[in-house]
């Protein structure tokens, strides 16, 4: 892992500008959309079972979320990650309050059972249920927990099989031999509808242009970072509306220095 490449994967996704192919839920599509714009990637937000496999067959990324979930829209995740996986475009699974219910629990392991997934990311509380480990989950937000975030990335890539990325106040990042730490951020993030599903899709952009999808997913929370951290500088003290326009406003004028200046990566492991 080097992380010296921070900066260079940022200018990577701007060069390449990869479309992402978004499953994603009805709350945040347009923020999402917005972000990966800002960012310099492609965003495409395609539900219909009529034409996911196409779509996601011709994408960079598959981005699932299951925010909204529905049996018409799981189907659909299942048709566009079966047709990525054929044409070796990565699948990036954001599992929205896994554990909150049987049903989305279930979908979540589901496909992951059924589909080859690069990268997971979540929160604690969801990446801790998808492993039958026990964490509270409030809604689709954390919850109370206990325990080494470090080591609960470590094994939940083990058991799963990929890249999981486990985010909050610290993010962590493993694929269960390498583990690293990223920190930086603002707390507002928690106070926008959508920051996380979106940094999924960024994840899903990066993973379109870096091989590696531990360095993929590191790469975009130091980006994501940077990002945040400098909105919140420039507009924070006004509150989150605020602070959600001046953070789009940074995604799409990060610098790839300002990452590199900023981005607080360190390995834990590997």
């Amino acid at each position: 892992m080097d992380i010296r490449q921070l900066g260079a994967n940022l200018q990577e996704v701007r060069d390449r500008k990869p479309l992402v192919h978004n499953i994603t839920n009805v709350v945040v599509t347009n923020f999402t959309a917005n972000g990966l714009l800002a960012l310099g990637a492609s965003p495409v937000m395609a539900y219909a079972r009529q034409e996911v496999a196409e779509i996601a067959g011709i994408a960079g990324a598959l981005v699932l979320n299951i925010g909204t979930l529905n049996e018409v829209e799981v189907e659909a995740m299942k048709l566009a990650g079966r047709a990525a996986n054929e044409r070796g475009v990565p699948v990036v699974l954001d599992p929205v309050g896994a554990g909150a219910s049987a049903y989305r629990t279930e979908t979540a392991r589901s496909l992951l059972d059924e589909l080859d997934i690069a990268i997971v990311r979540g929160n604690a509380a969801e990446a801790a249920n998808l492993i039958g480990r026990d964490w509270t989950i409030r809604g689709v937000d954390a919850g109370a927990g206990g325990g080494d975030v470090a080591e609960l990335a470590r094994q939940a890539a083990l058991k799963l099989g990929c890249v999981v990325a486990i985010t909050g106040e610290t993010d962590y990042v493993s694929d269960g031999r390498r583990t690293a730490a990223v920190r930086g951020g603002d707390a507002l993030l928690t106070r926008v509808t959508g920051a996380g599903c979106l940094l999924s899709s960024v994840i899903g952009a990066y993973a379109a242009v870096v091989p590696d999808p531990l360095e993929a997913a590191v790469a975009a929370l130091a980006a994501y970072s940077a990002a945040a951290e400098l909105a919140a500088a420039r507009a924070g003290k006004q509150g989150p509306g605020s602070f959600q326009i001046a953070f789009l406003d940074l995604l799409w004028s990060v610098s790839p220095s300002d990452v590199e200046r900023l981005g607080k990566v360190e390995v834990v492991e590997g």
